[in-house]
Order: structure tokens, then C-alpha cells, then sequence
């Protein structure tokens, strides 16, 4: 009997136990309608343990609107953990907070079970204004990437499409005649009629004016007396219709000429030269362009003088309308192959970035060195090993060298590859002095620095050490250097090494533009081949 007495004491520790291992709070046990409930779960274990907090929408009849991170307190080598809920219920009432499971080491435990009350909120409308229902608002539609990619191409396509539509139906404006009309003079007459209606000239759009004048003068003139007027300028105008009178037998004073030639000279300077002639002299141009148009339709005899001529004259002006007809040709699919190009540039800049765009289709020579097959060789004197994306030219010029060495210098060697004019350039330099010297690198590094020329020179050292373990000194830093024959200057990263080994004096120098990335790896890939061949008999 004591035995099952013990058994059942045993198990009621463990209950209870096993209801203190998870601690269960509530911020307030009465709330509005809505309002927000705050359910913390808190439980202490050691840092191995696994536990799992529940993770429900509901809690009975409470909606779980809020669950924070768990946050994690360290008590020595154990974990205080505590998750907390946002809960809620939108009707008034009370309601209960059923006991909820905590697993500890796929152990279960249990929360305590908690009552909370929800009540209304009480309106008074004696003293509170009501007011009506706002209406609905419309939140607006977002276009994924993908459709606005799409539409931006559409909006260059539409932009090239009505810009030559514009064009076109500027050229057709600019030779527009009335159909039903049959001789040349009376679309002139109409057109100038309807010129002095629009009374533009008077609204302060006297360029336009003067267009309009001087085209409708010069389609009469290629109409009626088949001159390619619209193409001529005005002293080739004026020349063609002298030539013509006299092919013609046009009975032409030389005061209708005239006057035609200063209208048109004053168009000229009113659409090229920005001049603005007074109101009468406005007027006065029209009277002429009139009377002249008058004056040549008289002219023009009824017959034609003889036949070769006209058919002359016919087969200048067809091959003036093939020209333009080819012209236009020409500018419609340049045109159209411009706004295809700048349609292409664009979507691939918008979905892939600039700097694909500049790799892939524009071409980075730096990228193409990168990706190229690469060479690795022997240089000068004192065998220096190095791997470079192009073989290395050898140069007879001691230039590149500090001033204070190149009397030194017995025997050097210098091998490039690029210039500083183009941004990237490889240097290798070995040379022996004339006698044994001590050769001191920092101020080798420095000389060579100055002797480059640059400008706001940022120069970082430190050890260099190549795979083999011969040592050296690493200059590097940015330097603007200045293009004196461009008139331009870029900013330039540059590495430099040095070495005194075998009795001699070596260098490599990198120079690249700042921010490549592709010449970056050129120079790291490039600075890690550097290596010296150990004379076999020495070893």
C-alpha cells in the first residue's frame, strides 16, 4: 500500500514539476474589442536543450495576430528563452487561453490555461460627431519588372514610330496641293489665300510664315516650269529660272526676278539667321511672291518649244525624285535601325546592368586579356619567370628608369606590353649595375614613382615574398596620370615590385584604370607568377 502511495506522490511531483518548467504571463487580462493581448512563454534549460514554442494561428478562441523572436538570456551555462504573442478577438466576451504545449527535448509541457475578457467600446453620440464611410481607395496596380521591361521597349518602338510619322507627314504637308484643282496656278492662289487666313505673321510666328511663303512660290516654280525648286537654293533658283526663260522663251523682266530673289533671301535670314523684318515689310514680301507667281504663269508660253528639251527637263526632274525617294529610303531605315539598337541597349541595360552591357556588347579589351590564352617565359638578365596575358615586347629605351640608376646601370633589359596612354600597361625591368652595390628598394620605389610624372600619388608599401620564397618590396596605390597629347587625365591603380637578386636589380609594374575588375585579375594572376630560375650549377 505505502508503495503505490509513494508511486502516486511521485507522480504528482512530476506534474507539478513539469507545470514550472514553462512560465505563462499575459500583459492584461481585459481588453477592447481588437485590441492587442501580450502572451509571454518564458523557460529555463541548459544550453543543449531543443525547444519548441507552439506555433498556431489560434489560441482556442484567440487569433494569434503577432509572434516576436524568441529572445535568448544567458544564465551561466543555461538559457533563459522567452516568446511572446500578439493575440486578439473581435468580439466581446470572455474567453480562455487554453493550456498550450512547449516540447523541451521532444518532451511535452504544458502552459497554464489563462481567462481573459473582451468588452465593447462605448460610443457616445451626444458628444462624439458621427461621420459617413470614407469610399473605397484604390491602391495602385505595381507592373512587375518583366511588363515594365516590356513597356519600355514599346515606348521606344512608339517614339520612333511617331517621329517618323511626324516626318512624313511634315514632307507631305510641305508639297500638299489641293486634288481637285488641275492647274499649278490655282493651287498657288488657293494656298496663298489660305496663308493670309492663318494670319500667322500676326500671332508672332514669322518663321513659320516665311516657310510656308516661300515653299508655296517654290512648288508653283517646280510645277509649272519643271525646276527642282524645292532642292535648289536661292541663287540656284534664280540661275535655273534665267536658264529656263531663255529655253523657254519665258518673258521674264529682270524686276520680277529681283524681287522674287530678295523674298526669298529674306526667308533665308528669317528661318537661318533669327532676323525679324517689320510688319510692312511683311506685308510687302507677300504682294511680291504674288505678283511673281502672276507674273511667271504669263510667261510661260502655251506650247512647248521643242521636244528634247522637255524631255531634258523631264529627266532632271525624275532624277531629282529618285534621289529623294532614295533618300528617304536611306533616313527610314537608318532610322528604324537606330531605334531598334537604342530599343536592344536599353532592355539589356535595364535586365542585365550597364556593366554586362559595356562586357558583352561594347567590348572591354580587358575582359578579352582575362579570358585570352596566356603565355608564361623567361625575361633579361636574371631569368625572371612571369605569366602574362600577351607576350612582353623588348624596348631599348632606359627612360622608364629612376634618374639616379641609369648611371648605374651596366647592362638592363625592358619589356612591355600597353601603354599608360591606353589605360593598362606591363613592365619588366632587369639590370645589372657597372659594380657590386647595395641597392636600396625604398628609394628605388620612390624614383620610379616620380619619374612616372602622376599626380595626387597615394602610395602604399609592404613585403613581397614569391612562391619560392625570394623576397622583394610591393609598392602600390592610384596616381591621375595626364595624357599630354588627349589633354585628359584617368586614374590609375598601379603595382609595383622590386627585387635585387643574382647580383642585379628587377621591377614589374602594373598600371590599370581604377575599378576594372577584369584588369584586377590580370594584375593579381600576373603578380603571383613572379618567380626567379635558380642557376643549376649554383644549386
Amino acid at each position: 500500500m505505502k508503495i503505490k502511495y509513494y508511486i502516486l506522490f511521485f507522480l504528482i511531483s512530476a506534474s507539478l514539476f513539469a507545470q514550472k518548467q514553462v512560465e505563462t504571463k499575459i500583459d492584461v487580462t481585459r481588453n477592447k474589442i481588437g485590441a492587442q493581448f501580450n502572451l509571454t512563454l518564458k523557460t529555463n534549460v541548459d544550453t543543449l536543450s531543443k525547444v519548441v514554442f507552439p506555433t498556431s494561428k489560434n489560441f482556442g478562441k484567440m487569433e494569434v495576430i503577432r509572434s516576436y523572436i524568441i529572445d535568448t538570456i544567458k544564465h551561466g551555462d543555461r538559457y533563459e528563452l522567452i516568446k511572446k504573442y500578439g493575440i486578439t478577438q473581435f468580439d466581446s466576451g470572455k474567453y480562455i487561453i487554453p493550456s498550450l504545449k512547449v516540447v523541451i527535448n521532444n518532451k511535452a509541457f504544458a502552459t497554464d490555461s489563462l481567462l481573459v475578457e473582451v468588452y465593447n467600446v462605448q460610443v457616445d453620440t451626444l458628444k462624439q460627431k458621427l461621420f459617413d464611410i470614407k469610399p473605397i481607395v484604390e491602391v495602385p496596380y505595381e507592373l512587375s519588372y518583366f511588363w515594365q521591361y516590356v513597356l519600355i521597349i514599346l515606348l521606344v518602338i512608339g517614339i520612333g514610330a511617331l517621329i517618323y510619322w511626324l516626318i512624313k507627314k511634315y514632307q507631305k504637308k510641305k508639297v500638299e496641293v489641293v486634288e481637285e484643282l488641275k492647274s499649278p496656278i490655282e493651287r498657288a492662289t488657293i494656298l496663298l489665300k489660305t496663308l493670309e487666313k492663318k494670319e500667322l505673321w500676326q500671332k508672332g510666328a514669322v518663321k513659320e510664315y516665311y516657310s510656308e511663303l516661300t515653299d508655296i512660290a517654290r512648288n508653283y516654280i517646280e510645277e509649272a516650269i519643271e525646276i527642282p525648286a524645292m532642292e535648289s537654293t536661292t541663287s540656284e533658283l534664280i540661275l535655273a529660272l534665267r536658264v529656263a526663260s531663255i529655253k523657254k522663251k519665258m518673258t521674264l523682266s529682270a524686276e520680277t526676278l529681283e524681287n522674287l530673289e530678295r523674298v526669298l533671301k529674306q526667308a533665308d535670314l528669317v528661318k537661318f539667321a533669327k532676323s525679324k523684318p517689320l510688319d510692312y515689310e511683311i506685308a510687302e514680301d507677300q504682294n511680291k511672291i504674288e505678283k511673281a507667281i502672276l507674273t511667271l504663269d504669263k510667261s510661260i508660253p502655251i506650247e512647248i518649244e521643242i521636244e528634247e528639251d522637255t524631255s531634258e527637263w523631264d529627266e532632271m526632274r525624275r532624277l531629282q525624285k529618285l534621289k529623294k525617294q532614295k533618300r528617304t529610303r536611306i533616313l527610314t531605315i537608318i532610322g528604324l535601325v537606330v531605334g531598334a539598337l537604342l530599343g536592344l541597349f536599353i532592355f539589356f541595360v535595364m535586365t542585365k546592368g550597364f556593366d554586362y552591357v559595356k562586357d558583352t556588347i561594347i567590348g572591354r579589351p580587358t575582359k578579352e586579356l582575362v579570358e585570352g590564352k596566356w603565355v608564361s617565359s623567361e625575361y633579361g638578365i636574371s631569368k625572371v619567370y612571369i605569366e602574362t596575358p600577351k607576350v612582353l615586347t623588348r624596348i631599348d629605351d632606359k627612360t622608364q628608369f629612376p634618374k639616379q640608376v641609369i648611371a648605374l646601370l651596366k647592362d638592363a633589359s625592358v619589356f612591355t606590353y600597353g601603354s599608360l596612354q591606353r589605360n593598362f600597361c606591363i613592365a619588366l625591368v632587369t639590370a645589372k649595375p657597372k659594380e657590386e652595390i647595395d641597392y636600396d628598394l625604398q628609394r628605388g620605389l620612390e624614383g620610379t614613382i616620380d619619374s612616372f610624372g602622376g599626380q595626387n600619388v597615394v602610395l602604399k608599401q609592404e613585403e613581397f615574398q614569391t612562391k619560392m620564397g625570394v623576397s622583394g618590396l610591393k609598392g602600390f596605390g592610384t596616381m591621375v596620370f595626364l595624357d599630354p597629347v588627349l589633354k585628359s587625365s584617368v586614374k590609375l591603380y598601379y603595382e609595383i615590385i622590386l627585387f635585387k637578386e643574382d647580383g642585379g636589380y628587377q621591377q614589374v609594374m602594373i598600371f590599370h584604370e581604377e575599378g576594372d575588375k577584369y584588369a584586377e585579375q590580370i594584375s593579381e594572376r600576373v603578380i603571383n607568377s613572379v618567380e626567379f630560375k635558380k642557376d643549376e650549377n649554383n644549386e
